[in-house]
């Protein structure tokens, strides 16, 4: 179905994309392949469509393009995600394909997409209040023919009521139904079918049946005329699909809201010191914009004049305001609270950190879970039933009353339409990653939502996730004749190369306690292990050089004896062996003990798997009161726990830092990445934890359970009103003005199940919503 948009024009669209076929404005919308050359994947918005035939119709039209790899299409947030090759082909190719079909393209997060929307909305609701009114009058003729006994009111004067109901359809079949109509006619020259297609035919039987019936009185179709129905099932159409789109822009449009956050058009100073208006697409590093109070920051940015305070509950976690004086940072999508400030440019785009979140939660708007799939894979078959059914319809009552066979025909039609069956899934888990986006939890497949609510194994690894990323350092022991100090400053420039948690509190503890200039060739991290390195260091010999191997990181690693101990411990080595060794204190997380509770109260076994030393991992799972506990775990070991869990059926969601413990995330059934340093782009995880704490995990997945429970009321629902109403219409019992109103509600019942899920989350101290 078409949400009603005006049908794109082609020219008035080629300057458009003129401007896209430019490489350097690919950067905006695309983003291009590190693993291939030349292929990009963009981020686009479809207006026009509706339903899931319409998503598939426009993959089949992509994919028809030479150069497309890849077209991913979601019908519930009107987005996909488009792979191509720049050396076969261009935006401007692919985006004329999907304009024959009627559909328009804009790149995602423009500031003329939402232009675009809200045109289409004003477009949308004059269509419904013309089809209104005029429903309203010819329902007012209509009345006295139904109140009356025969022969009440003079043939002339019935006639006459006919004529002035003709006349006032006229405005809703060639105004308020165009748009289904133009859509329609375009499946049929493409040979393909969406949903509006059964719905025009069913309004244009209608209209031609009943003004047969009114120039012919006599005729096979003058016993009645049926411009009530006409009218009054119109009207439901575009009720529905209007307050679906309202509901979709709370639900699904959740996600949107954050992705569109930051600001279409930016102030920026020139060089003559005036400012002018521009939009975001022509920001550049260095630019100084002005920020007012209310408005996003458009990108990462130092201060350079002016004092704020500002929110970065959505990048960060953090919900207080935080001020923000001269020469300090701020965050692009965190929003500006007091004071208008001038801030210069350091990161614009996907480098930015909510660049990377808004690329996270593209993936999650047009993934499509197992159960959506299905729902598309029936659609076109269901459609052609549709037809096929509401023409045996007609055929069968032809030969008792042709204008009666031919409304049964309509209202199987317009009742039959699968809408309700193609938003049942995607509306809810939509609704539900928009819910989380606003919560600081990011999405990257909807898929992972039907995956959490079937786990029932819970994995955590320790160091940073289970404890406190604050860790203080104790004690150096070093091998004699290295200085504490020395060692300290080789440790902390091999950790500036990593982001392990404990990585991170050596740099801490360095501070300025030294200031030995430490150079190193040949870094190299690896997961959950450790840091390598060469030290160059100058000799005692003029002009030559000594080098040194380094490693940082697990006693294994390190290739040094592992001693049994209490403490979090982290080895430095060269090639002669052990240097020093770095004792820090950890605590649990303040909110560890509730979250586990929690997730126990649930039916969830807890498992640890570290990599750090048995006996401080024995130590932390005695005070957190977990029985399952096992260190010096490699990350193949891990991955080899998690296997192993699978295989005896368990489903097994694993908790980790998103970067050191990239396998395991990767191979557990669903998996979650926490803390505010982690590299987005990095992560392999299905969920990311903007704040730096465990308390949304144990909502999360009560969320996801809700989430399932609600699709399948949705698919039940959706079943029982197409098989409890398909024979209804079929012997004629339910006429199309029901039969409309009847597919408008279903849809709407759907979509506002879903809507539940779209409440703003905040998490206690246990973790609940």
């Amino acid at each position: 179905m078409s949400n009603q948009a005006a049908l794109p024009d082609l020219e008035a669209l080629a300057a458009q994309w003129s401007l896209l076929d430019l490489a350097q404005e690919w950067s905006d919308f695309s983003q291009s392949s590190e693993q291939e050359a030349h292929q990009w994947t963009s981020s686009v918005v479809f207006e026009g469509m509706y339903c899931t035939a319409c998503a598939i119709n426009i993959e089949e039209a992509l994919m028809s393009v030479p150069g497309v790899k890849s077209a991913q299409i979601s019908a519930a947030s009107h987005r996909g995600r488009v792979v191509w090759s720049s050396d076969q082909t261009r935006p401007s190719d692919w985006m004329k394909a999907v304009a024959k079909l009627g559909y328009r393209t804009v790149p995602a997060n423009d500031a003329l997409a939402n232009e675009v929307r809200r045109e289409d909305a004003r477009k949308m609701l004059w269509r419904l209040g013309v089809a209104g009114l005029c429903m309203m009058q010819v329902m007012m003729y209509a009345t006295p023919v139904y109140l009356s006994e025969p022969h009440d009111i003079a043939p002339d004067m019935v006639q006459l009521l006919r004529w002035a109901s003709w006349v006032l359809s006229l405005p809703v079949l060639f105004f308020s139904c165009m748009p289904f109509f133009k859509t329609a006619w375009l499946d049929l020259k493409q040979r393909k079918i969406s949903m509006d297609l059964p719905v025009a035919i069913g309004m244009l039987v209608t209209f031609v049946v009943s003004t047969l019936g009114t120039f012919e009185p006599q005729g096979p179709f003058g016993a009645e005329v049926y411009f009530d129905s006409f009218t009054m099932f119109v009207f439901f159409l575009l009720t529905g699909r209007w307050l679906e789109l309202r509901l979709r822009d709370k639900t699904a449009g959740a996600l949107e809201a954050v992705m569109n956050r930051l600001p279409d058009v930016v102030h920026r100073r020139t060089n003559a010191g005036e400012w002018e208006t521009i939009t975001l697409r022509h920001l550049r590093v260095q630019d100084v914009i002005q920020v007012r109070p209310g408005e996003a920051f458009a990108a990462d940015a130092q201060i350079v004049a002016g004092e704020t305070q500002v929110d970065e509950a959505l990048l960060t976690g953090e919900s207080r305001p935080l001020p923000r004086a001269l020469g300090e940072h701020v965050l692009a999508g965190s929003l500006n609270l007091t004071a208008t400030v001038q801030v210069q440019v350091t990161t614009l785009g996907k480098q930015t950190r909510f660049g990377q979140m808004v690329a996270l939660m593209e993936s999650a708007s047009v993934s499509k879970p197992s159960m959506a799939l299905l729902a598309d894979r029936v659609a076109k078959p269901f459609l052609w039933g549709v037809l096929i059914m509401s023409a045996l319809a007609a055929v069968w009552g032809w030969q008792y009353s042709p204008a009666h066979a031919l409304m049964v025909a309509v209202s199987v039609l317009i009742v039959t339409c699968p809408c309700a069956l193609s938003l049942a899934t995607p509306a809810a888990m939509l609704s539900t990653a928009g819910a989380l986006a606003k919560a600081g939890v990011m999405l990257r497949s909807l898929q992972a939502l039907q995956s959490l609510a079937k786990v029932d194994t819970v994995i955590f690894d320790k160091t940073g996730t289970l404890t406190s990323e604050d860790f203080s350092l104790q004690h150096i022991a070093t091998r004699d004749g290295i200085d504490a100090d020395q060692a300290l400053a080789w440790a902390a420039a091999l950790a500036q190369h990593s982001l392990h948690p404990v990585s991170r509190s050596l740099l801490r503890a360095v501070g300025d306690k030294t200031n030995t200039a430490v150079v190193l060739d040949n870094v190299k991290e690896f997961a959950g292990q450790g840091v390598q390195a060469t030290l160059r260091q100058a000799s005692e010999m003029a002009g030559l050089e000594s080098r040194k191997e380094l490693r940082l990181g697990s006693a294994a690693f390190c290739g040094v004896p592992m001693k049994t101990s209490e403490v979090l411990q982290a080895s430095l080595s060269d090639q002669d062996g052990w240097l020093a060794s770095f004792e820090f204190a950890e605590t649990p997380r303040e909110e560890a003990a509730a979250t586990l509770r929690a997730l126990e109260d649930l039916g969830l076994r807890i498992r640890i798997l570290s990599g750090d030393g048995q006996a401080s991992v024995s130590q932390l799972a005695t005070r957190l009161h977990i029985a399952d506990a096992m260190g010096a775990c490699s990350p193949e070991e891990k991955l080899k726990q998690v296997k192993l869990e699978q295989a005896q059926g368990h489903r097994v969601a694993m908790v980790g830092d998103g970067l050191n413990d990239g396998p395991v995330l990767a191979g557990a059934d669903v998996s979650f990445a926490l803390g505010q340093a982690l590299p987005l782009a990095q992560s392999k995880a299905d969920f990311v934890f903007m704040a730096s704490n465990l308390k949304p995990l144990v909502a999360t997945i009560r969320l996801s359970q809700q989430t399932m429970q609600i699709v399948r009321q949705n698919l039940i629902w959706a079943a029982i009103y197409n098989f409890a109403c398909v024979p209804l219409a079929m012997l004629g019992y339910l006429p199309a003005w029901l039969a409309g109103l009847g597919m408008a509600c279903s849809s709407l019942g759907v979509v506002l199940n879903a809507m539940r899920l779209s409440k703003t989350i905040q998490f206690d101290a246990q973790g609940n919503a």
